[in-house]
């Protein structure tokens, strides 16, 4: 019997050998690296940070919770110190009271990027401080100048005196690879040079505005802010910035700022004090793939032109509501998020080559960036609604003509303004009372008359787009015909 098994388990292990992917069995070993001489020649060049502001502190008074002050003080007099059955007692004076003091703020992380003692961190661990401490490994201690921060990027650039200070080498952010081994040094908690390692999760993570984050899952809490994210080379690759939290604690999921992108805002930040954009005076919105299909994009790409600001230079180089940006400066735009960052990084003044989509096809248009930033009509008055039109038509809804007082509000050559609405795909689509549709598939709406006798003509069988005006948005509502 003993045969029989010994020849079975033989014969499975066998099977199981054969089983083995081919990847492993061509490399059938993964060691896992040995950080300890990487962090021993970095360590020294992270720097802990800690800042504070000045408060202004009143007098403590010790009173007891829900007890007027009165009756306190009689206890104080009567029962001495601690008052009983209150655990601490009344707290002692503070000096100077009402007047301004320094207390503390918080800490976070950095790294050293030039041995003169140039600093690389995160805006957030010094926006708001009044005194900015500088510790090095060493123990030494010394207060820096802000040499400019950036909220929007989430980089800082500061300066302590100091000289022949190590420094950190920068790596290329662009080259980081999905599953490549990565570690982290900072001050979590203000623990001072503590050492957490991981593999980079995703790349070009979009978290919102102007940066495509580092995923990792190396342990960032509270207090890393700002330290470097370091591949095994002992390059910096990123800036250690955020965490997805439910808790406020680590959670698996932290991101980290491409060291490209952040020294290229430090580069300005360190010569002007001050961040300088591209802007186009755009608002985007979101392209979906049912939009994209309406559109006749066929995917989902491009970023969609919810809304354009009037003597923009958007505008000024005609670019127009519901558009879809396909490429600016030669670069072509994925996703709407990819457009803030483009125009971001141009020069104010340059003109730049633009495609967009509009109407079935696309259009070359030539845009100059500024950086200026344009003020708007506020407050902004409804015209009350037209007359009726008819009845609710094959869409939903019933139309009246636009008053050229609210065409010149919305800024606006033309469109019908919706009156009422009946049992219809666009009133199941959410349409409003005084939304303005101006575009239907690729014809814009000029009149009532027009604008029924284009809706008369759609194809029930085929989803088309129908763009909306609504206060200062355009949305795209893709339909098909009742």
């Amino acid at each position: 019997m003993k045969k029989y098994l010994i020849a079975l388990l033989a014969i499975f292990g066998l099977g199981q050998v054969a089983f083995i992917p081919p990847a492993l069995a061509q490399n059938p070993r993964v060691t896992i690296p040995d950080f300890a001489d990487l962090v021993e020649r970095a360590s020294p060049a992270v720097v802990n940070i800690r800042t504070t502001e000045k408060v202004v502190v009143q007098q403590a008074q010790g009173g007891i919770p829900g007890m007027p002050e009165d009756q306190a003080e009689f206890f104080r007099r009567f029962f001495g110190v601690p008052i009983p059955g209150i655990p601490n007692g009344p707290k002692p004076a503070q000096p100077n009271p009402g007047k301004p003091q320094e207390a503390d703020r918080g800490v976070g992380s950095g790294f050293i990027i030039e041995s003169n003692g140039l600093i690389l961190t995160n805006a957030h661990v010094v926006e708001g401080a009044t005194t900015i401490y500088v510790t090095l490994t060493d123990k030494r201690e010394f207060k820096a100048k802000l040499l400019g921060m950036d909220k929007r990027t989430d980089v800082a650039v500061v300066k302590i005196e100091a000289r022949d200070l190590p420094k950190l080498p920068l790596g290329d952010s662009s080259k980081v690879r999905v599953g490549e081994w990565v570690l982290a040094i900072g001050s979590p908690f203000g623990l001072e040079n503590t050492v957490t390692a991981g593999i980079v999760s995703a790349k070009s993570r979009d978290t919102g505005d102007y940066l495509p984050f580092i995923q990792t899952d190396v342990a960032v809490n509270p207090g890393n802010s700002g330290g470097p994210l370091l591949n095994t080379a002992g390059q910096v690759i990123g800036i250690n910035s955020q965490i997805f939290s439910r808790s406020g604690g680590y959670m698996g999921i932290s991101f980290a700022i491409p060291i490209d992108e952040a020294m290229r805002v430090a580069d300005q930040l360190r010569t002007n004090g001050k961040m300088t954009r591209g802007r186009i005076g755009v608002a985007l919105g979101e392209m979906t793939k049912e939009v994209a299909e309406s559109l006749g994009l066929g995917k989902p790409r491009g970023a969609y032109v919810r809304n354009v600001e009037p003597g923009g230079p958007a505008a000024a180089g005609g670019i127009e509501a519901g558009d879809v940006i396909l490429s600016f400066n030669g670069r072509e735009i994925s996703k709407s998020t990819d457009l803030p960052r483009v125009v971001g990084e141009t020069k104010p003044g340059t003109s730049v080559p633009v495609q967009v989509w509009r109407k079935g096809g696309t259009r070359d248009l030539t845009v100059t960036v500024t950086d200026t930033e344009s003020t708007q009509a506020a407050n902004k008055k409804a015209d009350a609604p037209a007359a009726n039109g008819n009845s609710a038509n094959t869409l939903g809804v019933v139309v009246g003509e636009l008053s050229d007082a609210k065409k010149k509000d919305l800024n606006i050559k033309g469109g019908v303004e919706v009156t009422g609405l009946g049992d219809g795909p666009l009133a199941k689509a959410g349409i409003r009372p005084a939304d303005v549709i101006i575009r239907v598939a690729d014809a814009d709406i000029t009149s009532v008359k027009q604008f029924e006798a284009l809706v008369k003509g759609l194809d029930a069988n085929k989803a088309v787009p129908v763009f909306i005006r609504r206060a200062d948005s355009t949305l795209v509502v893709p339909v098909r015909p009742k």
